[in-house]
């Protein structure tokens, strides 16, 4: 039976496709205001904006491609049962070939219903026009997790990682709750591979094994760590 390797990944594997994702420091993504592009409060107060600018992001989620850390996270399953959490709301790890993926704040390449986020359909092309509506009758909108929503998957993550027999963080900072908490359900005894190029302060976890360097270069030096 192989063991179970679970991924946790963030901004910093995206990054590498050329995707950019909004930074605490300014609070700005691609020029917006994350809080009039990213919450609900937005939506309500301007929806043709919030629109169009998920439209533009998910155009780039298509254009871009997996780079080598997603692949190389695909590589892993000849060896292991690989479960991979995203941060991420792009869909490169399944493009990449990764057979099971949980995201925790959603993918733009689905809509959802404004009415019941649990009404959500696949996307054709790259927009979702205003007056296109759900099932129930209201607009559609992007299947994305906004700031002050709830994170229905965490629970889910939350279990996967309770069951870790390898750990690995790619990509994150370990900033963004309730994701960052994730850490905390590995088992104190599982080898937890952090890989980014600025690694923050872990000492309250065990056996850490530090990678810093980029996704691409963090992903390739950690396979052949575990391929040794």
């Amino acid at each position: 039976m192989k063991k179970k390797l679970v991924v946790l990944t963030g901004a910093g594997i995206s990054a590498e496709s050329g995707l950019k994702t909004f930074r605490d420091s300014d609070g700005l993504w691609e020029g917006y205001n994350v809080y009039d592009v990213a919450t609900p409060e937005a939506w309500d107060r301007n929806p043709a904006l919030v629109q169009q600018f998920y439209n533009e992001r998910r155009k780039q989620v298509l254009e871009a491609v997996p780079n080598a850390a997603h692949l190389g996270l695909v590589a892993l399953e000849d060896d292991f049962e690989v479960h991979v959490i995203t941060q991420n709301i792009d869909d490169l790890h399944e493009r990449a070939g990764s057979s099971d993926v949980t995201h925790l704040h959603g993918v733009i390449t689905r809509s959802q219903s404004d009415l019941d986020p649990g009404l959500t359909y696949p996307i054709e092309g790259w927009e979702i026009k205003m007056g296109s509506f759900c099932e129930l009758g209201t607009q559609l909108r992007p299947h994305v997790v906004w700031f002050g929503e709830s994170v229905p998957m965490i629970h889910h993550a939350a279990q996967l990682c309770a069951g870790a027999d390898v750990f690995i963080l790619v990509g994150t900072s370990l900033a963004v709750y309730p994701a960052a908490g994730l850490v905390d359900y590995v088992p104190a005894g599982v080898p937890k591979y952090i890989i980014d190029p600025k690694i923050p302060e872990l000492g309250r976890y065990k056996n850490i094994i530090k990678v810093e360097k980029s996704a691409t270069e963090g992903v390739k030096e950690v396979l052949g760590l575990l391929r040794a």
